[in-house]
């Protein structure tokens, strides 16, 4: 509420120029609160083809007339000369205080409501904001701008307002075609704007649209112009510029597009870069998962080289042929192989399958199996058997032939 009530006291309470001012800073357009640093306003007002319409006040007729406007013509000249001198030397005395403008929506705001208070509120709807966001806003709508500048203390100002500028058939022209945009001169914006476009006399209008990429003054009417004129007037200079403004539709357009289609170009590329860098990051994935699956069973091999090597090791000597207490064992094992050795009849199943266990042809996991009857010996402890049996407790004789049964798969 805070910032409200303070949005709409810096806009003198006026709902309406407080809404355009802040539609214009959320389109990215300063506010005039915050103004930049000053600087020219950006409109060619140098271009040879900007057509100009003056109209002169009507000379005196007959006699009567003629003779009026000698005797006042001495008394007209010396009340505009003092005047001039007297502007001049205030000026030396005390600076023109319609040369700092310091708020031009304030400058706006109070004109629209003077003229209403003085001509109605049946007029043209006013451009409640500073002269160069209504530039902004015509450039980034492509829309023709009508700037008019309002001089208080000119004799034919008042004859325009009531009988050209409030007239049904100008407001409804001006309001369906195009922005409109007005200031009095008395006032530091309006002064600022006068500086300038330059004009001549008043009543003044100026049309400016967006011409070869810059906001250009293409048609000029000054002087008291009738409500009719008026219309044909700002029609042609409509119509002499229609192909520039449409050339900039079209030239805009192409823009966006080919902005839409770089867009879409770019969004295509991110699209297959990131399916790129994807894939390439699934098969890191994959490659890393099938190097830690060589390493591991690269270390699993290491471990069970290094456990054979230890189980041969602790194996118990061989006893010799002639020992009484030896037993004559061929192993057959998966691989059709043979192996014979000799143990003690007191040795446990265990020594028997630790030496098996030692060979570089045996499995990792297996069973030795009896031939007839088919059994399988129980060389490894179990919580039922924790202390395997010895080869004269599991039956065999002095010589026997067991084989060796593969368990990895399993």
């Amino acid at each position: 509420m805070d910032q409200c009530r303070r949005t709409l006291e810096q806009h003198n309470w006026n709902i309406e120029a407080a809404v355009q001012d802040r539609l214009n800073e959320q389109e990215g357009v300063p506010s005039v609160f915050n103004p930049p640093p000053s600087r020219p306003l950006q409109v060619n007002t140098a271009d040879h083809r900007v057509y100009s319409y003056i109209v002169s006040r009507p000379q005196p007729r007959g006699l009567i007339g003629w003779s009026y406007y000698m005797i006042m013509l001495p008394f007209r000249l010396t009340y505009y000369t003092l005047l001039d001198i007297f502007r001049f030397a205030l000026r030396w005395v005390r600076p023109d205080p319609r040369g700092r403008v310091t708020d031009p929506v304030g400058d706006v705001v109070s004109f629209i409501h003077s003229f209403e208070e003085k001509y109605g509120r049946s007029h043209p709807v006013f451009y409640q904001g500073t002269y160069s966001q209504a530039l902004n806003d015509a450039k980034r709508e492509l829309r023709y701008l009508l700037v008019y500048l309002h001089g208080e203390d000119h004799q034919d100002t008042d004859q325009f307002c009531r009988s050209t500028l409030c007239t049904e058939e100008v407001l409804t022209f001006l309001n369906t075609r195009m922005l409109f945009w007005a200031c009095s001169t008395s006032r530091p914006e309006g002064y600022r704007v006068s500086q300038a476009l330059r004009e001549n006399t008043y009543p003044f209008l100026a049309m400016i649209m967006l011409k070869d990429r810059k906001m250009t003054v293409v048609g000029r009417l000054e002087g008291l112009i009738q409500s009719e004129d008026l219309l044909n007037q700002l029609t042609f200079i409509m119509e002499a510029n229609q192909t520039y403004l449409m050339s900039e539709r079209l030239e805009r357009e192409e823009r966006n597009q080919t902005q839409v289609l770089r867009a879409q170009q770019d969004e295509a590329y991110l699209e297959s870069l990131r399916a790129d860098q994807e894939k390439d990051r699934r098969k890191r994935e994959e490659q890393e998962k099938v190097r830690q699956t060589v390493l591991a069973e690269e270390r699993r091999r290491r471990t069970l080289e290094e456990e054979k090597e230890l189980k041969s090791e602790c194996l118990p000597p061989e006893p010799p042929a002639d020992d009484p207490d030896s037993v004559k064992i061929v192993f057959k094992l998966p691989n059709d192989t043979r192996v014979e050795r000799r143990f003690l009849f007191q040795e446990s199943l265990t020594v028997i399958y630790d030496f098996l266990f030692s060979l570089k042809e045996t499995p990792e996991k297996f069973q030795i199996v009896t031939n007839f009857p088919r059994r399988v010996l129980p060389c490894l402890p179990t919580e039922e058997q924790p202390n395997p049996p010895s080869l004269k407790e599991a039956g065999l004789s002095r010589s026997e032939v067991l084989f060796v049964q593969d368990l990895t798969e399993d």
